[in-house]
């Protein structure tokens, strides 16, 4: 049964005065908006770079390098944020003027995450003088006290939780390291990066290395783009200090002045530069960039992302889709089967609380995916594992959570009373990643539930969607969807607008497999209005003639020239 949850708006009067319709007002108070400076989004209000502990020493390491000329390889993560923040440091570091740079980021099939062990034979083997680790590294003990031992200089950067210990890296920038003081908690890897970057470039300026070189100094916020799509891909919460690097990075978008690769990735799935937001990201680029990373090589999607070549973007790009069409299909069957499993068990027994799912043909690349999906349509923590290969031992472990269940210190809760069940974990709040034998599954199962159980309270364990109240009539209308968008941007803990209400169904039908269209009337008979619900089945919805309380967005949709207000449906609530 789902409930609903209205936010609370605060009374305050700081919004009045500066242009704000009352609707907007009422939506920015209820996400813990409380003066103009907050929604202020130009570049000049970031957080400066200074803040971030160990960032000097970083840049000093990096100059360093490039002086004396030394081979530095960017060592990158499988997906969208490792991959704009490995193109990122590439884009800048050449535009330093320096040339002998390369990257590499570890096939998830054959190395696992991060800088592991592993990897330091191939990395010699690339003549590599310095790492530099973006969004991954923070947990490489091992990996980090290899590359020392074969005389390479580490620098991580990172922005996942710290476990006790530490690598024993030349430098590490990460907001999230006990101690610092920089303001934002919430940077994406690429934003971590971009931070980096900008501490470099001001180091070179003042050492006067672009005169003496007669190199143009880069403006980092040309690649903003790239931090806004790797910032959104990755779901971190949109902080004011996130929502001005996503704002900025879509208004070059909107500009055309944006990479080759992402115009290419937008291209192919025929969406206009012009309409470009944080779904746009969400729903139609990452997906593509994320494909590689799952079901192939992330090299794909980094190399459409340094590329400046138009043709060959769009070439890149068409792959990319192409694989992410095979992820789509992979996805749909291993759906269908966990689909089963959960209703089996809501049937035979009651649904445990922490969910774990496995089966011996699903792809390690795409349970983060199927245990999102399964972690919304029950309402709880979510493990979905697949073999590591076909003759490992080795199971591969994604999790998902709910708000107010941290999964990775339910990780660390399990690796401190169970110390030999997990190989290895890691992660945030929300979503983590772990590796377990396959012998262990069935213990780990359990103590998993188990924890879950002592940890949820009821109100979690209730399906509660916090919506933004009821709209009148006369707001349901286009003008009101199109300042909707324009307030944006909308993300992570900064939701997107949702309201609830009931209607009168006045049509409805599926579409595609799966997906109801519908012609909703509002309760005073004033008006019919167009509406969607993907992934709900028209026999969810009562018969025409009757009600629905449903959950909703207001959205544009746009057909042969002509635009008009369209519910996007979430919920159906009775």
């Amino acid at each position: 049964m789902v409930k609903i949850k209205r936010r609370i708006v605060p009374n305050c009067k700081d919004l009045d005065n500066i242009g704000l319709s009352s609707l907007i007002q009422r939506l920015y108070l209820s996400r813990g908006i409380k003066e103009p400076k907050q929604i202020d989004y130009r570049l000049k209000h970031l957080h400066t770079q200074q803040q971030l502990s160990g960032i000097k020493k970083a840049a000093e390491i990096v100059i360093n390098a490039i002086e004396k000329n030394r081979k530095i390889v960017i060592v990158g993560d499988f997906d969208a944020d490792g991959a704009t923040a490995t193109a990122l440091s590439l884009r800048a570091i050449k535009a330093f003027g320096h040339s002998n740079i390369d990257f590499l980021v570890p096939n998830r099939f054959d190395f696992g995450y991060g800088l592991s062990p592993q990897l330091i034979p191939i990395l010699k083997g690339m003549q590599t003088e310095l790492i530099i680790t973006v969004d991954n590294g923070i947990n490489s003990l091992s990996g980090t006290q290899a590359a020392i031992d074969a005389n390479m200089q580490v620098i991580i950067t990172d922005h996942h939780l710290p476990a006790d210990d530490l690598p024993a890296a030349d430098a590490i920038v990460n907001p999230n390291l006990h101690g610092d003081e920089f303001p934002s908690k919430h940077l994406a890897g690429v934003g971590v990066v971009f931070y980096l970057l900008a501490e470099i470039r001001s180091q070179l300026s003042k050492n006067d290395w672009f005169k003496q070189h007669n190199i143009k100094p880069p403006n980092l916020a040309q690649w903003l783009d790239i931090v806004a799509l790797g910032t959104v891909a990755d779901m971190v919460a949109l902080d004011a200090n996130n929502r001005i690097l996503v704002t900025e990075g879509i208004k070059r978008i909107k500009a055309g002045r944006t990479v080759a690769g992402i115009k290419a990735l937008l291209k192919v799935a025929n969406k206009e530069i012009l309409k470009t937001n944080t779904e746009t990201f969400g729903f139609v680029i990452a997906p593509r960039l994320n494909a590689a990373g799952r079901l192939e090589d992330m090299s794909i999607g980094i190399e459409l992302l340094t590329t400046d070549d138009e043709d060959k973007a769009f070439m890149l790009a068409q792959e990319l889709d192409s694989i992410n069409q095979q992820r789509k299909e992979i996805q749909t069957e291993m759906q269908t089967l966990a689909d089963s499993i959960v209703k089996e068990l809501n049937h035979i027994k009651k649904l445990p609380d922490g969910v774990c799912l496995f089966h011996k043909d699903w792809h390690q690349g795409v349970v983060g995916l199927l245990a999102s999906k399964i972690k919304e349509k029950t309402n709880r923590p979510v493990i979905a594992f697949a073999p590591e290969n076909a003759t490992s031992d080795i199971l591969k472990g994604s999790a998902r959570s709910i708000t107010g269940f941290h999964i990775r210190d339910a990780l660390v809760a399990i690796e401190t009373s169970h110390p030999n069940l997990m190989q290895k974990f890691g992660g945030h709040a929300m979503a983590a990643g772990l590796s377990i034998k396959q012998e262990n599954y069935q213990q780990f199962r359990l103590v998993f539930d188990k924890l879950v159980t002592e940890t949820l309270t009821e109100e979690q364990r209730q399906h509660t969607i916090e919506t933004d109240g009821e709209l009148e009539s006369m707001t349901l209308c286009l003008a009101v969807a199109e300042e909707l968008q324009q307030h944006g941007p909308w993300g992570q803990s900064f939701p997107t607008p949702l309201f609830d209400g009931w209607f009168n169904i006045i049509d409805k039908k599926e579409v595609g497999t799966g997906h109801t269209k519908l012609i909703l009337q509002t309760p005073d008979f004033s008006k019919r209005i167009e509406a969607i619900a993907f992934s709900i089945h028209p026999n969810a919805f009562k018969a025409e003639g009757h009600k629905n309380q449903i959950t909703y967005r207001l959205d544009i949709n746009e057909f042969r020239g002509r635009r008009n207000l369209q519910l996007i449906v979430q919920d159906i609530v009775n």
